[in-house]
This record gives C-alpha cells, sequence and structure tokens, in this order.
C-alpha cells in the first residue's frame, strides 16, 4: 500500500487541497471556493464554516481523482491565513464570521492600547507591534462591539487550528500563529497571562500552545463520514501558510529566504533568534528552534487577479479561442512594455497596507498614465509595484541585520517568468523557483511526514521531496530604472499618506 499525505491549504480565496506521495509529488489536488465578506469600508470577513464546507467537497474529488484510498493517508497537515480570530463556544460551534489577516476595523482599539500599556512594552514581548490586521484588536473588538458573542466565547482559533479542531474534535494553538496574539513570549514560545492581563482577558480563552509537527488528534468517525476520509488518520497542528510555504521552497537555515507571491506578498528570513523590528512581523518557523523575520504586504497576486476581473474580458475571450489562459496573455501585453513600465508606478496598497508601513489607510495608486499608455504598462506597473513592496521590506530587513543573498520564490505569481524576473532585477537578488503552486501544501504535509515518522527529520524530509525548477539572474541593465522608480514610488507614498489618511476608508 502507498504511502501519502494529505495537505490542506485555507487561503484567502479558497483553500487548497493536495495529496502527495513520499518523494513529495503531487499525485491529485482540487480546490474548493468560499467568499470574503467586506460589510463595511475597513471591514474584511469569512465564515470558517465555509472553509470546512468547501474542504468537505474538495477532498472526495481530490480522491477520485488521483485514485487514492483514504486508507493510504498516513498523516494530515494543514496550513492556513494567519491572524484569525474564530470565537468557538462551549459546544465548539462558531459564534461570528472572524476578520481576517485584511481587516482594519480595530485601529482605534491598537491606538488606545498602544498607549496605556505601551508600544515599546508590547513589541518587547512578542516582537510585533500591535496592529488591526493582528489577532489581538480583534479580540478586545468582540468584547466591546458584541458582548454577546464574547460571552459566549470559550476559545479563539486560528484558521488551521479551526480545520484540525473539525477533523479531530481537539482545539489547538500551533507555535507558528502565536504571533498574531500579543500576549505571546516570543522568547519563549509561551503565553503570558500577565499581559494577556494588561489587555483585559484572560489566557484560558487560547489554547494549549503545539509544535507544529506535533500530532494533536486523529480523524473522527464524523469528520470522516463529512470529508470522505477514514477514521483514525493522524493530523498534525500545521502552521501559518507562508511558514508552511516557507519550509515547503526548503528554507531550513539561518539566512534562507523565501519570496511569497499568492494573494499576499512578501517575504520570510530563517533566523536562529527572535530579532524583531516594529516595521516588519516576526514569528516562529513551523521547524523547530528556527523563526521568521517577515515582510507581509497586501499586494501580492491578488492585484492580478483583480486585475484580470475587472479588466481582462477580453483576454478571457481571446484566450479561449489560443487555448491560453487570460493571465498568460497579461503577460504576453506587459513583456513588451520596457522595464519600468515607461513611468508608471503603481501602489499596490489595495486593502490598507501592513508591513513595513503599515498603514490600514493606504490606498493602490497608478500614477504616471497618459494617453499613450496601454493596458500593457498597467499590468507591468502592477508587477513591478508589488516587487518595490517586496524591496521594500528586504530593505529594512538589511537594515536590522537580516544577510538575505537568494530569494526561494513560492505562490501563483511565480509561475510567470516575467514576474519572477521583475523581481529579481528590482530586488538584486537571484530567485530560484521551487514547484511553486504548491510549496504552502508540501509545507503542511511534511510536517504531518515528519510527525507521523514517515521522515525522520526536516532536513530528510526537504531532501527528499524538494527539487529546485529554475533560476532567475538579476538583469543589471534594468537597475537604474528600476532604482529611479522605486525612488519615486517612496516618493509617491510620503505625499500621499496624509491624503490617504484624510479620507480614511471612506473613499
Amino acid at each position: 500500500m502507498r504511502t501519502c499525505l494529505l495537505g490542506i491549504d485555507i487561503g484567502t480565496s479558497a483553500c487548497k487541497i493536495a495529496v502527495f506521495d513520499e518523494k513529495g509529488s503531487v499525485l491529485a489536488s482540487g480546490n474548493g471556493d468560499y467568499n470574503v465578506y467586506y460589510p463595511q469600508p475597513g471591514w474584511a470577513e469569512q465564515d470558517p464554516r465555509e472553509w470546512w464546507s468547501a474542504i468537505c467537497q474538495a477532498i472526495p474529488k481530490v480522491l477520485a481523482q488521483g485514485n487514492i484510498r483514504p486508507e493510504e493517508i498516513a498523516g494530515i497537515g494543514i496550513d492556513g491565513q494567519s491572524w484569525s480570530a474564530i470565537a468557538m463556544d462551549a459546544a465548539g460551534e462558531v459564534l461570528c464570521r472572524t476578520p481576517i489577516w485584511m481587516d482594519t476595523r480595530a485601529q482605534d482599539i491598537c491606538d488606545e492600547m498602544n498607549e496605556k500599556i505601551g508600544a515599546d512594552n508590547i513589541l518587547a514581548l512578542c516582537g510585533n507591534p500591535l496592529q488591526p490586521s493582528y489577532t489581538t484588536p480583534k479580540i478586545l473588538w468582540y468584547q466591546r462591539n458584541m458582548p454577546e458573542v464574547y460571552a459566549k466565547t470559550t476559545k479563539i482559533l486560528q484558521s488551521n487550528s479551526y480545520i484540525a479542531y473539525m477533523l479531530t474534535g481537539q482545539m489547538s494553538q500551533d507555535l507558528s500563529q502565536g504571533y498574531g496574539l500579543h500576549c505571546f513570549n516570543m522568547a519563549k514560545g509561551t503565553w503570558d497571562s500577565a499581559m494577556a492581563a494588561e489587555f483585559g482577558f484572560c489566557t484560558d480563552l487560547l489554547p494549549e500552545i503545539y509544535p507544529c509537527h506535533a500530532i494533536v488528534g486523529k480523524v473522527t468517525k464524523e469528520a470522516a463520514a463529512q470529508c470522505g476520509l477514514v477514521e483514525g488518520i493522524p493530523v498534525a497542528a500545521g502552521g501559518l501558510d507562508a511558514a508552511c510555504g516557507t519550509l515547503g521552497t526548503g528554507v531550513l537555515h539561518v539566512g534562507e529566504t523565501q519570496e511569497q507571491g499568492g494573494q499576499a506578498g512578501g517575504m520570510s528570513i530563517c533566523t536562529d533568534n527572535p530579532k524583531g523590528d516594529a516595521r516588519l512581523i516576526l514569528g516562529y518557523h513551523v521547524v523547530p528552534d528556527r523563526w521568521l523575520l517577515q515582510g507581509g504586504t497586501t499586494g501580492g497576486g491578488g492585484v492580478m487577479r483583480w486585475l484580470e476581473r475587472e479588466f481582462g474580458g477580453y483576454e478571457r475571450l481571446v484566450g479561449k479561442e489560443q487555448g491560453k489562459s487570460s493571465l498568460q496573455l497579461f503577460n504576453e501585453i506587459a513583456e513588451v512594455v520596457p522595464a519600468g513600465s515607461d513611468g508608471v508606478i503603481f501602489l499596490p496598497y489595495m486593502a490598507g497596507e501592513r508591513s513595513p508601513i503599515w498603514d490600514p489607510n493606504a490606498k493602490g495608486v497608478f500614477y504616471g498614465l497618459d494617453f499613450s499608455k496601454t493596458k500593457g504598462h498597467m499590468i507591468r506597473a502592477a508587477m513591478e509595484g508589488t516587487a518595490f513592496a517586496l524591496k521594500h521590506n528586504l530593505d529594512v530587513a538589511e537594515e536590522v541585520g537580516a544577510k538575505v543573498e537568494v530569494l526561494r520564490a513560492m505562490g501563483g505569481s511565480a509561475n510567470s517568468l516575467l514576474w519572477t524576473q521583475i523581481k529579481a532585477d528590482i530586488t538584486g537578488k537571484p530567485i530560484v523557483v521551487p514547484a511553486s503552486d504548491t510549496a504552502t501544501t508540501l509545507g503542511a504535509v511534511l510536517l504531518a511526514g515528519v510527525g507521523v515518522g514517515v521522515y525522520k527529520d526536516f532536513d530528510e524530509a526537504v531532501e527528499k521531496t524538494i527539487e529546485v525548477k529554475r533560476q532567475h539572474t538579476p538583469n543589471r541593465e534594468n537597475s537604474a530604472v528600476y532604482d529611479a522608480n522605486y525612488e519615486t514610488y517612496l516618493e509617491l507614498y510620503q505625499q500621499l499618506k496624509g491624503i490617504m489618511k484624510k479620507r480614511g476608508g471612506n473613499q
């Protein structure tokens, strides 16, 4: 009988299901869709019950596609989006939709708590600034604005821990997602009850913390019936999607760096110490005794999905005739535009912005348009704008001593040779690309594989499963124009941030 590992990825736009063999080859994969709700400006919510429904529909299709028997699955690994705040009652029911990582409604609460507790005191404990995207202010928002929900809440779960609960009936908190809570001691990997009390809640709301590869339970009979599995499959705690993707690109050792191009953008630098910076994000790696110094931006592959949705009607029609995707055609029309997009510059702040500017009022901006510019200019400028955001984070990381030599790319945008080359040219870093579409789910299943003993350790897991597919070397001839545009990119935000703040989320 084959040994298979099942990976579940709770993304922002969809869940991804993939089954791997021991060598890291994908035997079958599929997606399940769900909604993002935007009930008010600055709000972004999802219903965790829709995640579970999508998973239950997707798993049987994936197993059938790969002719995989549920009995062949040796373990399940789960990764998920960051900074959920899933309110669970004593009966294990979800009490409301969860604000997700794009949600910025709690800015006033952050301002108040930074003043009351001291921003430096918060940063010293957890290594991260108190910003509205994180989990902590969302809990306090429930407390103040949904007291009936808060009163019934017995645990707050993260995205992957919710799915682990639905599979096993056990509530857990993995180490890598601890960074979303500002009562998390980043050096020790434990909850700090005194800091939680400063915020006004008790750590009893938070589940026990597990190593990411720890087996938290086994698939229950009820869960197996709902999602097409068999009872008794071990389930690992899992971890943050960016951290699992970092593992899935082969980042294990100090200085190795992942570049992320999923819905969101960013990077993760592997370190052996919990040294952070208020402008960046610090969290535990899913690999023991390692941390990740991260940059997380709202502008990633989601920018291209928005452009395609709103302006890609023609490409969708032509693509059907030519047997190409609309995104392939987007790449083709952007590729004929010269580096620098003839002066068109894009600020990719489509849902405010996270690191390094931390501005929930930031807006997406196209600058430099005139009658000579084309759709191709806008597409290429969007690619370049997300690359400028990546460079901004890398520059800050290097300021605080994190040395980056090579980027290991993951996410859908890594499938675009043009976009990946633009990132190499703008950052000045060589980029290697493993299996980009599956890096995140592969990282999740490697956790399960180590947890159940398929691999003796993480070094063996990476050695057996990850292979670089291609490499991009920076084109130095493009550096002068990109350096000039990058200066304008930074200056545009500085000039516009006052207007953005004045208008807030209303316009």
